[in-house]
């Protein structure tokens, strides 16, 4: 039996995970969903190939001010996730979409919407407030929500696990197609790089990270570059994509190598922003006892660990090369005897979904 089905709208595909009581994995699917497309048929025959399903677990990128933890989607609720659209436009309707289209499919089984924004919602004041006219703040909620909180929330615990202890100030890398990272104070989120929406701090596949708003007012002002191609450029033609050509950081790696100018920069610029920023969360904690990467590029990139802990010797940080190179799985790679511990853990969303959903549900 199927205990929870796990739905994780991305970008460009829809995964679908069916996790038993023990956390074993009964049934997964991977089905591709351009523009937030849902093929109905692949998800029912992928679904009734799981087995039964006592709930279903969904993640939803923005709750805005209103969840601030997982609830019990009922009709209320989802108009209230649509209402959230316009925070997240590019990636609310597509797990609405994804919320729809499974629960025609399985009418009658109690479903939970856990959020990426939630995780942060214990980021004090001071982390969270933009130095913006208090009107604004108000009217519009203007605050650092913070994202990917369903990851760092499972590294954070996984972590803790791991090195034997609750009590750690872990800052959590989740580098990616998106990439953000996590102050985590004994299981608390401090900090984090993501704003107001996931186009902040660090730069990505395409998304350009944090920019000077000055040079946007400029390309207003002075180029003439209306708002909407704005959006587009910093969303879908910048980051890795607008530095070096492509956004696939396995080519921007090879490419350096061949000392290609274009991908050295894109490489450089990446790290260069990567390790300034793990500072920033180190210092919102007064310290690191651990860094931990995840995701894409942070679990199958041992270049990408090793340049970034290069340059965080002063933080206690150090690579053990052999460690970070070779093996698998959930391990640590830092130098034995390091200050701070540096570990991978491989990203696992859907084992924290289907926690928030058991703890949920009677």
């Amino acid at each position: 039996m199927t205990a929870v089905l796990v739905v994780n709208a991305g970008s460009a595909s829809l995964k679908l995970r069916g996790l038993a009581a023990d956390d074993s994995v009964t049934g997964s699917a991977d089905l591709p969903a351009p523009r937030g497309e849902i093929d109905t048929a692949a998800v029912k025959a992928a679904i009734e190939s799981f087995g039964s399903v006592a709930a279903v677990g969904h993640r939803i990128v923005h709750g805005g001010s209103l969840f601030r933890g997982p609830v019990l989607i009922d009709a209320g609720v989802r108009r209230k996730l649509e209402a959230l659209t316009d925070l997240a436009p590019l990636h609310q309707p597509k797990s609405l979409a994804a919320l729809d289209a499974v629960s025609s499919m399985l009418a009658g089984v109690p479903a939970v919407a856990c959020f990426d924004t939630a995780f942060h919602a214990t980021i004090p004041a001071a982390a969270a407030t933009f130095a913006l006219p208090e009107q604004w703040r108000a009217r519009w909620t203007l605050r650092r929500y913070g994202f990917h909180g369903l990851s760092h929330a499972y590294v954070s615990r996984r972590a803790a696990v791991l090195l034997g202890s609750g009590e750690l100030r872990l800052v959590s890398c989740h580098l990616g197609a998106g990439a953000s990272l996590a102050a985590v104070a004994d299981g608390r989120s401090v900090d984090t790089t993501m704003g107001f929406t996931p186009l902040d701090g660090l730069v990505m596949a395409t998304r350009s990270g944090s920019v000077d708003p000055g040079l946007l007012l400029w390309l207003q002002q002075h180029a003439g570059t209306p708002p909407a191609e704005l959006a587009a450029t910093l969303e879908h033609r910048s980051g890795l994509a607008g530095l070096a050509g492509t956004a696939d950081m396995r080519q921007v790696l090879s490419r350096a190598r061949a000392d290609d100018p274009r991908a050295a920069l894109a490489r450089d610029v990446y790290v260069h922003r990567l390790r300034g920023s793990i500072a920033a969360m180190a210092a919102a904690m007064g310290g690191l006892d651990a860094l931990a990467f995840t995701g894409g590029v942070g679990e199958n990139s041992a270049e990408i660990r090793s340049l970034a802990m290069a340059g965080l010797g002063f933080l206690g940080i150090a690579e053990d090369p052999a460690r970070n190179a070779d093996g698998s799985g959930d391990r640590e790679i830092g130098a034995p005897g390091s200050p701070a511990r540096a570990l991978v853990v491989a990203a696992r969303e859907d084992l924290e979904v289907a926690r928030q959903v058991r703890a949920t549900l009677p």
